[in-house]
Parts: C-alpha cells; sequence; structure tokens
C-alpha cells in the first residue's frame, strides 16, 4: 500500500532537476572558473579571445558545419529568437507552430507584435501537430523540444529541402541533446542555460547561408533596436559571429559556458552529451513504467523530450503538485520539479547531460514516499 512506503534512507546525490537554469556539470566548482578575463573590457585581445574561443567550441560540440555562423547575443534564447524574428520576418508569409507556452510567445509575437497574420497550427499539450500541414513557401517558426510540454518534433525530415521560406527552430532545449540536421535549419536559437547548465541572460543565435541572404536582401519595415541589428551598410555584421558582442557580456558567464563546453568535449562531444541524456531519459521512463500513478504528458515516445521530461500525477490539481515539489524541496531529494505555470498539473524533470543517470534513479524511491505521504 502506498500508505506504507518508508522514507528512502538514499537521496540523490545532486538534486537538481530544473528544467532552467539546469544543473552544472557534475565537475563543476566556482573555484575551476577561469577569471584572466574578469574586469577586462570584452574588447581586449584577452576578451575578444575567450568569446572566440567560446564560439569554436560550441561550434565543435554542435557539429555545426561552417557554412552556419554563431553569434552570442542578449536576452537569453528568448532575446536571440526574438532577433531572428524582428530582423528577418516579413519577407513572406508566416506559419508559426504551438505545442506549448514558448510557441505561443512566438504566435503572439508574429501576430500581435510584428502584425503578420500568421498561420497557426496548434497541437495541446503533450501532443505534436500534424507538421504535413506546413507550408514552406512559408518562413516557418517552431520550437524543436517544447521545455513546457516534454514534446519535440523527432527529426527534421519534415522540413522540405526544396523550402522557399525559412525554418526558425527555437532549439534551446534540443543542442547538445540530439544530433540536429543543420542542413535543415536556417535559424536556430538557444541558452546556455539549458542542456549546458550555463548561467542565463545570453543567447546563442545560429545562422546558415539562407538566412544570412535574407538580412542582406531584406529591410523589415519596422524599426529595429540596436540589440537586434545584425546588418550594417546592407552586409552582415561578421564581428558578431566571431565574438563582437552587441552589447556588454558577461565575460563571467561566457567562462563559465567555456568550462561547461571543455568539460562537453572531455566526455566526447555532443556524442558523449547525447548519451548522458539518453541514460537519464531511459531511468526516468523505467520509474514511470513502473508506477501506475505516474504516466508521460508526452505519450508517443517518437515525439518525447530526452531532456525537459514533462510528467502526469493521477489525480493531481496544481495545489497537489505545489505540496509535491514542496515536500520533495524540504527533503532535500529534488529541487524544482514542478510543471510550468502555464502547463496542466505534473512533474517536469531534467534529463540533460548535466544530470547523473544514479540522481534520477534515486529519485524513484523518493516520487513513491511523497505520493504516499500526500495521500494520507
Amino acid at each position: 500500500m502506498m500508505s506504507e512506503v518508508t522514507t528512502p534512507q538514499v537521496r540523490p546525490a545532486r538534486p537538481y532537476f530544473s528544467s532552467g537554469p539546469c544543473a552544472k556539470p557534475p565537475v563543476w566548482d566556482a573555484s575551476k572558473i577561469a577569471t584572466e578575463s574578469l574586469g577586462r573590457s570584452h574588447r581586449a585581445k584577452i576578451g575578444k579571445t575567450r568569446l572566440a574561443y567560446c564560439i569554436d567550441l560550441m561550434r565543435e560540440m554542435l557539429q555545426l558545419p561552417d557554412t552556419h555562423r554563431i553569434g552570442i547575443v542578449p536576452g537569453s534564447d528568448t532575446g536571440a529568437f526574438e532577433m531572428a524574428m524582428w530582423t528577418m520576418l516579413g519577407a513572406k508569409p508566416v506559419t508559426t507552430l504551438a505545442w506549448e507556452s514558448f510557441g505561443e510567445g512566438w504566435v503572439t509575437d508574429a501576430a500581435k507584435q510584428l502584425k503578420l497574420d500568421p498561420t497557426v497550427i496548434r497541437a495541446d499539450y503533450g501532443q505534436l501537430p500534424d507538421l504535413t500541414e506546413v507550408d514552406w513557401s512559408n518562413d516557418v517558426l517552431f520550437t524543436w523540444n517544447g521545455t513546457t510540454s516534454g514534446v519535440r518534433v523527432p527529426n527534421g525530415d519534415w522540413i522540405a529541402d526544396d523550402r522557399e521560406g525559412l525554418s526558425f527552430a527555437d532549439a534551446t532545449s534540443a543542442v547538445f541533446a540530439y544530433h540536429l540536421p543543420w542542413d535543415k535549419i536556417d535559424v536556430a536559437t538557444f541558452s546556455w542555460q539549458k542542456v549546458l547548465g550555463g548561467e542565463g541572460g545570453h543567447g546563442v543565435l545560429i545562422l546558415g547561408p539562407r538566412a544570412v541572404e535574407r538580412l542582406e536582401n531584406y529591410t523589415p519595415a519596422w524599426p529595429l533596436p540596436k540589440v537586434f541589428r545584425l546588418v550594417s551598410k546592407g552586409a552582415l555584421a561578421e564581428g558578431v559571429f566571431k565574438g563582437e558582442t552587441i552589447n556588454t557580456p558577461s565575460m563571467l558567464a561566457v567562462e563559465d559556458a567555456i568550462f561547461a563546453l571543455e568539460w562537453a568535449k572531455s566526455l566526447g562531444g555532443l556524442d558523449g552529451l547525447k548519451a548522458r541524456s539518453d541514460a537519464n531519459a531511459a531511468a526516468l521512463d523505467k520509474i514511470v513504467s513502473e508506477r501506475e500513478w505516474l504516466s508521460h504528458l508526452a505519450a508517443d515516445p517518437a515525439s518525447r523530450s530526452k531532456t525537459s521530461v514533462c510528467l502526469s500525477v493521477a489525480g493531481a490539481d496544481a495545489d497537489f503538485i505545489k505540496k509535491f515539489a514542496g515536500l520533495l524541496e524540504a527533503e532535500g531529494a529534488a529541487y524544482d520539479i514542478a510543471g510550468y505555470r502555464d502547463a496542466p498539473p505534473g512533474l517536469r524533470i531534467w534529463c540533460g547531460a548535466t544530470v547523473d543517470t544514479a540522481d534520477i534513479e534515486a529519485l524513484g524511491p523518493w516520487l513513491d514516499w511523497t505520493y504516499a505521504e500526500l495521500r494520507k
């Protein structure tokens, strides 16, 4: 009986299961962060060198082809994606896909802020819309991995090779966890705070050649804030993609990202990161499969996230989930695992590479204990 479950004796060694900011790499220690660039101008040789090194490491870890440029920009993933929208949309009709809160945010931006009257293709939380409905004569906006629903696109096969429009992928919970088909992606954005376990506030913008062509040959009808401007005198501001950031970056955050990227390289790069994430997701899936009261919000394994895994708890409402997460936090067994505020009441457990599989496994008995305690 659930009421007979005893308090587990083993706690996760690192109970950090938040879906952003996410757990730091397991070897992380503040004393290990390089500090030589701190207190220096980011325009000084040391600042430029470290920013360029960070970009080079990202390219190597992502297995990104030379055809694509990488820039560090302000405003986390949100800032990076909005920069892409405001600078490139308007040249063609727009289709927006939404199956969770961040996708809905891009719908709002396209419809209410930029007033582009987009075609909107939606699905409920836990579901993926019919990707065959997408018209690739349009620019298409989508989240590769829906952080708040635990639903991802299974691959890039649905993205047309002969597309006329651009593909805009909000990929913040996907990069460094999946092998992404870069030939299918014209624009991608992410934040260090997800799979790398880095600090928030900085976004990364990746541009393919078709996106660069759009930037250099199209001028939006609306004014652009300085922090969004990627073109100077009709040409791409190449310096942005070599570490000459538009605004002042936090070199501490940059050094923290470098630490995470060097850790990733020590694991074997993307393959090593993906293997850790896959193992974590498999361990959590085993926990779910062994409990009748626990289920995946994303029913289809083919479109289920391997990073931000969202779970449904039988009979739970928002108040029950709040108490559930609060009790686990009070016990030091799991931090920040309540589902996103706009999602159906449930749990959300990060399974990205910075989490250790042993900690996922240790979480199972604590979920049992908490469920039993709240049902007494």
